[in-house]
């Protein structure tokens, strides 16, 4: 091994440079607060990974055993159990490092030019953006669950930090100042209700297992030695854990909320750490997840609700950067989908025998993986594109933009690209991606008691597409066409270089990655069960009967047909003006327009929860806590004291009332004596 042996450099390289930004960023670097480290860190990472994933696919012996694994003992408890620290390379990994690594670096380059204004600030910034990325990079390479957990949790440490990070001083003053503030303690509470779900269902594998290491828990053997019980109810668990951190139904509130941070965190947040990591866990736990065909539809209906409501609230939505949010919801949800429909199909197969029906499955593993990568780079390309929009033009209400196409070309056309890519626009990279996911959710209709759920759901995914394409363009006409507003005719102009480059190089992603589906990515990401025993790539590429599959299936000339309507609605909506939005909403007096920019009145319904379930649940502990547990003490305190008081007031300092009280105290004496004896000879 040349560069494998080195993974444990990957996480550990941005945590220095965490360490060393955090404590002197502002002593060699005044002008940047250490940014330039940051940067040179990630990009070292970077590299590293891609090496390392290169040495990966490049050998057989490692492709063929499935990962590379290396861990020592960290502690060592009585009984056998070990806690062990270490890394783990497969396929997911690589995938993991590369593209995380190399979106969060773009990030940080964008962010010299956007956070240019923030003076001192800047050094906690680039500090706290370097520790995000050391959580994500070090869950991607954990080779236990219990460091995954411990990295899991480094994120949401940073996401709170950085959602916040204008929680003293906003931009926009002292209102915004309090959103930011309250968005933070929201994501961070509402996240700590997956994480807890996620503890539990550890602590059940831990149980079952004896052990947290990947090489343990993901073995056909361990796994046939357990309860399969106690496995259905981990995995249902540990998917607890990833519906908070990739915000799905229905702990998805907070991540709208979220954007109270600056634009940069929100594209981190959103493409590069944090939300991915949800994937990234039940990506991972396939092994488990599989072994009830239950579970796997489970994760697909809750992908599939998220992707249609989350979808539904970008219809109406005035802030460019919460329609960006509901846009990710959704596109979660499609991932989620994926991975759902696939797994239902291994796992069908798994109890059936049936391998071919196993490959299928390993089809939807790949698909949703796919969107995973693909997502990562067209909504990093429109968050910062919003972000370079809103530097411009200060505000971010799409009501206050329009004609900006003129002013700033590089963003509206980097934009416009990754616009058509979240879409589906045909040969852009969100397109090979979401038609892949739609026909694997259709094809796993055809199988199982549960086949016509799949139905359902693919029914809510072509809707979710349509409403997509809509949305996208109502938030692309509405900024960079039509009539120009007053902030607009005032806005800066172009963004610089820093901000700019990150964005071309983006949008070259955002249309060609999914290309790779047609040079062997399936190959690497597809799964195999060989003995029992589950192993990440070795099946031959599809390649071009992708392209095939494609474009003779009826259902994708379908999708593209209403994409294409999205677009053509959008544009005669918001630019051409032949179409009065106001026909649909009636003024903004419909029951579904208002219950859509309430958000389906979600908040309130947290509200309520927190006040009657929350607080009432608070009100219970506290009247325990105080009239029993303080109770009990208190009182029998108060009875040593009162029994102390009582027996003071006898001393007196009198001597004939002592004398009298012991002359009383022998007639008690003799007469109980004497009765004894009595009492005695009756017997």
């Amino acid at each position: 091994m040349m560069f494998i042996e080195y993974t444990w450099l990957v996480p550990l390289i941005p945590a220095i440079c965490f360490l060393i930004v955090g404590f002197f960023g502002n002593m060699f670097d005044k002008r940047h607060g250490g940014g330039f480290l940051a940067i040179a860190g990630v990009a070292v990472s970077c590299v590293l990974s891609v090496l390392i994933s290169a040495e990966f696919f490049m050998s057989s012996a490692y492709v063929d055993v499935g990962y590379v694994a290396k861990s020592f003992t960290w502690f060592a408890f009585p009984g056998g159990f070990d806690i062990n620290i270490g890394y783990y390379v497969d396929t997911l990994s690589c995938l993991m490092m590369m593209f995380a690594s190399f979106i969060s670096m773009l990030i940080l380059i964008y962010s010299l030019g956007y956070m240019s204004e923030e003076g001192k600030r800047k050094q906690r910034y680039f500090a706290e953006v370097a520790l995000f990325v050391t959580g994500m990079l070090g869950l991607a390479v954990s080779n236990n669950f219990l460091m995954m957990f411990i990295f899991w949790e480094v994120m949401g440490l940073c996401s709170y930090l950085l959602i916040g990070f204008w929680s003293f001083s906003h931009p926009e003053g002292d209102d915004a100042s309090d959103n930011a503030a309250s968005a933070a303690k929201k994501a961070f509470l509402v996240t700590r209700l997956g994480d807890v779900s996620l503890m539990a269902g550890l602590f059940i594998l831990l149980f079952a297992f004896k052990s947290l290491d990947y090489t343990v828990v993901f073995d056909a053997a361990s796994i046939a030695a357990v309860d399969h019980n106690l496995i259905v109810l981990a995995s249902l668990l540990i998917f607890g854990g990833a519906i908070g951190k990739s915000a799905q139904f229905p702990l998805l509130d907070w991540l709208p909320d979220a954007m109270a941070g600056p634009t940069t965190v929100s594209a981190l947040i959103h493409a590069a750490t944090m939300v991915k990591a949800g994937v990234y866990l039940v990506a991972r736990c396939f092994p488990i997840f599989t072994e009830a065909s239950g579970v796997m539809l489970f994760v697909a209906v809750i992908g599939g609700f998220t992707a249609f409501f989350a979808a539904t609230m970008a219809m109406n939505n005035m802030n460019i950067k919460k329609v960006l949010a509901y846009s990710t919801l959704s596109q979660l949800g499609y991932m989620f989908l994926a991975l759902g429909a696939g797994g239902y199909m291994i796992a069908i197969g798994m109890e059936s025998g049936n391998t071919a029906l196993i490959a299928a499955g390993s089809v939807g593993y790949v698909a949703g993986c796919l969107h995973m990568v693909n997502h990562a780079f067209f909504k990093a390309l429109l968050f910062l594109g919003s972000g370079s929009v809103i530097h411009s033009t200060g505000t971010e209400d799409m009501r206050e933009m329009g004609g900006l196409e003129s002013k700033m070309k590089v963003t509206s056309i980097t934009m416009l690209i990754g616009s058509l890519s979240i879409a589906g626009f045909p040969f852009f990279a969100g397109f090979w991606s979401k038609d892949l996911i739609l026909e694997q959710v259709l094809h796993a209709g055809d199988y199982g008691a549960a086949g016509w759920v799949f139905i359902v759901l693919w029914l809510l995914a072509v809707v979710t597409a349509f409403m997509t394409a809509f949305y996208m363009f109502r938030m692309w006409y509405m900024t960079f066409r039509g009539p120009m507003h007053k902030k607009s005719e005032h806005s800066h102009g172009e963004s610089p270089r820093s901000m700019t480059i990150p964005l071309m190089v983006l949008s070259v992603f955002a249309f060609g990655f999914g290309f790779v589906l047609f040079f062997g990515f399936d190959s690497l990401l597809s799964i195999q069960i060989i003995g029992g025993q589950f192993r990440m790539g070795g099946m031959e590429s599809g390649g071009a009967h992708y392209l095939v599959e494609f474009f003779t299936n009826v259902w994708t000339y379908v999708t593209i047909a209403l994409v294409l309507l999205a677009i053509y609605l959008a544009k005669n909506m918001y630019e051409l003006g032949k179409i009065d939005p106001a026909r649909f909403n009636g003024d903004g007096e419909s029951w579904l327009y208002k219950a859509l920019t309430e958000r389906w009145w979600f908040p309130q319904l947290y509200d309520q929860l927190s006040w009657k379930l929350g607080y009432g649940v608070a009100r219970g502990v506290e009247f325990i806590d105080s009239n029993i547990i303080d109770g009990s003490v208190n009182g029998l305190s108060n009875a040593v004291a009162g029994s102390g008081e009582l027996v003071s007031k006898a001393q007196t300092g009198d001597v004939n009332n002592y004398a009298s009280a012991v002359i009383g105290g022998l007639i008690v004496l003799f007469v109980a004596v004497v009765a004894l004896f009595v009492f005695m000879g009756g017997l």
